[in-house]
């Protein structure tokens, strides 16, 4: 029998590779949230406080510059960059960049709801990072900063000119916590709770530049803005969302799982060490992937290669043998079998992606659960294969 139809010894400690919501950050309990701010009002000086510390340590671990702002907005990532497209669009061209679903789901908004007239999409196939030079830094651009369904990252900022006149407006629900973000080449940067530090879901984050601010008092949009989206007031900004006072209401036991997350990030050495803990596991897998017979990352450059949504597509040629139909059925087997032996749970890649698996590789994620988990791909796979 081979090796790798028998089933490993060691199973991962936490089988928690979800790609969103994350894994909770290690020791985590729901005894955390014991002192949550419940049954008050979120407008409460307790209430307030607690949301005021959540945008203040987000901002300290971040190195958010100073004169940016950092506010709690709804609907999780989805509704911050919803929240940026429709309030800030519309004043110069736009140049768009899509390489997996989420860019183009961004694609569709700006085209088939706002209708943006002089638009440039610049795309690419999954693996792929578009062409950046293509980009017009005289437009505003509007791109992810990490691909969650590709595993493809933009390897640094220097493509974005510090004298640029438009502004740059990116999706990094992915990368912040996990990657080194240049505050000083972004103008609206957002993020949701769920990601990097295992947070709970359905909150977002928006930071925005002083060159965003000016472009909201400044500016008006030709379409109407939802009250959830609307972020001035009078062409002023509304400054209270960046001082704790929400568009809506807030889930106090998510505020404080969040403030638990940013503690426990605080605690094992801030920024650097949750990239560091991320590159861990991104490293353990790349050893483990040099060494595979049928696995590879769907990332085709080494430097843009995801440390938090890990993709890896299947090259062994009975699988690429199959036909497409065929490919994605054996894949999902894959993952299911894994789960069926609670090592791995929500591995499967993302439905619109090339068929294959995708491991969470955030900083919450332990590189021993990585670890133990690869020789059960192992297994999982000559079975499936076998069948």
């Amino acid at each position: 029998m081979s090796p790798h139809l028998t089933p490993p010894t060691t199973k991962p400690r936490i089988p928690h590779f979800s790609s969103g919501p994350c894994a909770k950050r290690p020791g985590w309990s729901v005894s955390k949230l014991e002192n949550a701010c419940v049954g008050r009002s979120h407008r409460s000086a307790d209430g307030k406080a607690r949301i005021e510390e959540v945008i203040e340590r987000s901002k300290a671990i971040l190195g958010v510059p100073a004169d940016y702002r950092l506010g709690i907005v709804p609907a999780s990532d989805t509704g911050a960059v919803e929240m940026a497209l429709w309030s800030l669009l519309g004043k110069l061209p736009l140049d768009i960049l899509a390489w997996e679903s989420f860019g183009l789901e961004w694609v569709k908004d700006v085209v088939d709801e706002l209708k943006l007239p002089d638009l440039n999409v610049i795309k690419a196939t999954y693996g792929s990072l578009p062409d950046l030079n293509q980009v017009d830094l005289s437009h505003d651009v509007v791109f992810l900063w990490n691909g969650t369904t590709s595993g493809v990252r933009v390897p640094n900022g220097d493509w974005i000119k510090g004298d640029r006149q438009g502004l740059t407006i990116c999706d990094a629900t992915s990368a912040v916590f996990a990657m080194e973000i240049p505050w000083e080449k972004l103008d609206v940067v957002t993020y949701s709770w769920q990601k990097v530090l295992g947070g709970e879901a359905q909150h977002g984050v928006i930071v925005l530049s002083p060159r965003a601010v000016e472009r909201l008092e400044s500016y008006v949009p030709a379409w109407p803005i939802p009250k959830l989206f609307r972020l001035t007031q009078k062409g002023k900004l509304i400054e209270g969302i960046f001082k704790g006072d929400t568009i809506n209401t807030p889930s106090m036991l998510c505020v404080e799982d969040a403030l638990d997350g940013l503690l426990w990030a605080e605690s094992i050495g801030g920024l650097p060490g949750l990239i560091r803990r991320s590159e861990a596991n991104l490293a353990t897998i790349a050893r483990w992937v040099e060494q595979s017979s049928w696995a590879a990352f769907l990332a085709e450059k080494p430097e843009t290669r995801s440390c938090t949504s890990i993709c890896l597509k299947i090259v062994d040629d009975w699988f690429t043998g199959l036909s497409p139909e065929k490919q994605a059925e054996s894949a999902k087997k894959l993952a299911k079998l894994l789960e069926k032996q609670e090592v791995a749970f929500d591995i499967a890649s993302y439905r619109a992606a090339p068929p294959g698996i995708r491991i969470w590789g955030g900083a919450t994620v332990e590189t021993a659960d990585i670890e133990a988990l690869l020789p059960w791909l192992d297994w999982a796979y000559a079975t499936v294969k076998q069948e």
